[in-house]
C-alpha cells in the first residue's frame, strides 16, 4: 500500500485533485465523445497486461465538480463515493476486452499550455462478489482513478489507480490518495479512436 499527497491546484496526480481544481474543461470538437484505447500494464501481484477502451460521453459540469469537491472536503471519501454513484447521466465507461465495463462518473479535460490534453477520470470501484461477501481490507478502497495525457499527435500515456482511498487533510490543505496496490497501473500506447 502506498500513499500519494497532492497539493490543491497543482494536480500531481490529478485523478483526484481535479475534484479540487477549478479550471475550465474543454469539449471534444466533433460531438463531445472521446474514445481512447490503452495498453494497461500492472506489475502488482505479477505482471499482467490488457487492452482497455475508455469512452467519455460527456465532461463533468462545473456545478458537479464544485459539489463533489465540497463533499470531499466537508464530509470525506465515504460520502464522496455515494455522491459519485448518484451522478446522472454517467460521463462514460471503461472496459477491457473480456469485461462488460464500468461506468465513469467523473470526467474532466484540461488543455495544458503545451497543447497536451490532460484527462482525469474517477468513479466508484467495482466490488466483486467475494470481496462484498468477505469484506476484506481492500473493500475500504472505494475509488478508481486515472490521469491521461494526450499529445498533439493524438497519442499519450497515463496512470490508473484501481483501488484508492481519498481523504482531505485540513491541516496541510492537501488531498491524500492512498493506493491499495504497490504502484499505479500504467496506461501505455494510448490512442484516440475515431
Amino acid at each position: 500500500m502506498s500513499r500519494y499527497h497532492t497539493l490543491l491546484g497543482l494536480g500531481v496526480l490529478a485523478a483526484a485533485s481535479a475534484l479540487c481544481a477549478t479550471s475550465a474543461a474543454t469539449q471534444d470538437k466533433d460531438d463531445g465523445v472521446l474514445h481512447l484505447r490503452a495498453w494497461a500494464v500492472s506489475l502488482n501481484s505479477g505482471a499482467r497486461t490488457s487492452s482497455v477502451d475508455i469512452v467519455v460521453e460527456r465532461w463533468s459540469t462545473p456545478d458537479e465538480i464544485e459539489r463533489l469537491r465540497g463533499i470531499l472536503i466537508e464530509k470525506g471519501g465515504s460520502d464522496l463515493v455515494s455522491a459519485l454513484q448518484k451522478v446522472k447521466p454517467r460521463c462514460g465507461y471503461a472496459r477491457t476486452s473480456n469485461s462488460l465495463g464500468w461506468d465513469i462518473q467523473f470526467a474532466r479535460e484540461t488543455q495544458l499550455e503545451d497543447g497536451t490534453r490532460k484527462i482525469v477520470l474517477a468513479t466508484d470501484r467495482p466490488i466483486a462478489f467475494w470481496e462484498a461477501r468477505n469484506n476484506p481490507r481492500s473493500a475500504d478502497y472505494e475509488f478508481s482513478l486515472a490521469e491521461i495525457h494526450i499529445g498533439k499527435d493524438g497519442k499519450g500515456q497515463g496512470k490508473a489507480i484501481t483501488a484508492a482511498k481519498l481523504s482531505f487533510n485540513r491541516q496541510t490543505n492537501t488531498l491524500e490518495i492512498e493506493n491499495y496496490q504497490r504502484e499505479p497501473v500504467r496506461l501505455n500506447e494510448i490512442t484516440i479512436l475515431k
